[in-house]
């Protein structure tokens, strides 16, 4: 039986990467899944069309999260095309990584506003929707953990996504609401191969710590993602899933 059946997900920044393989994962266990993406229409497209021919539902709509307008219009859309909210993924995320004497306004308020100030407005916009059962599961990184040099400004908006995520789990606690956070390690994605990280050394020097011994892949991450949405874990809230195959 399918563990998401009749529930509706909104996955943020879901046009690739872990957001399309998530989006995919709750699909394949019954949800009706909003693919929101930022610019990449054609590969919102590409993660609905997959879907579809997979027998699921899902709807492509765009919207920057870091605005509290286009934040209000894809939960709207969620409630339009299927009636109800039920799980919100806030996958959308920027990375950029500067040393110390690097760090400018434009490097801190790029990564800030969609990080933090996104992961705010969806919530804000989702909360008046959910109810009890619903799940959001809040994208972090295991650079909280692993602190990495020339992060300090992502890191610091990683932080505040754990500090959020234990914030509004007790605000929304009582409406039954659970609230996660799921901080991937390094994921081979698009970004991370038009970024020059997959074959490099520094990913050379992640798998070398990395227990199990590779980079991980989207489905990894979406695996996790489902049973955090799914009522298997309905005792969970609050909590920090670190999925890096062990990378500290």
């Amino acid at each position: 039986m399918s563990k998401l059946k009749g529930k509706v997900a909104l996955v943020t920044g879901a046009s690739k990467g872990i957001g399309a393989g998530i989006a995919s994962a709750l699909a394949a266990e019954g949800a009706s899944v909003v693919v929101n993406y930022a610019s990449s229409q054609a590969g919102a497209d590409a993660v609905v069309a997959r879907i579809a021919e997979a027998g699921g539902q899902a709807v492509a709509v765009r919207g920057d999260v870091s605005r509290r307008e286009d934040a209000e219009a894809l939960v709207a859309a969620a409630i339009e095309h299927f009636g109800r909210l039920d799980i919100l993924v806030n996958n959308s995320g920027v990375y950029e990584f500067a040393a110390l004497d690097e760090i400018d306004e434009a490097h801190f308020r790029r990564q800030f506003d969609v990080n933090v100030l996104g992961l705010l407005w969806t919530t804000q916009a989702a909360g008046k929707h959910l109810g009890e059962g619903a799940s959001i599961i809040n994208i972090g990184s295991v650079v909280t953990r692993a602190v990495p040099p020339g992060s300090a400004v992502y890191t610091a908006t990683k932080g505040a996504v754990d500090a959020i995520t234990g914030v509004l789990s007790r605000e929304l606690g009582p409406r039954g609401i659970r609230v996660n956070a799921l901080n991937p390690g390094m994921v081979e994605t698009e970004g991370t191969h038009s970024g020059g990280i997959i074959g490099s050394d520094m990913a050379a020097d992640v798998v070398a710590q990395t227990p199990l011994g590779r980079v991980g892949q989207p489905d990894d991450i979406a695996s996790i993602a489902v049973f955090l949405a799914s009522d298997e874990a309905k005792w969970l809230t609050g909590e920090r899933i670190y999925a890096g195959g062990g990378v500290r």
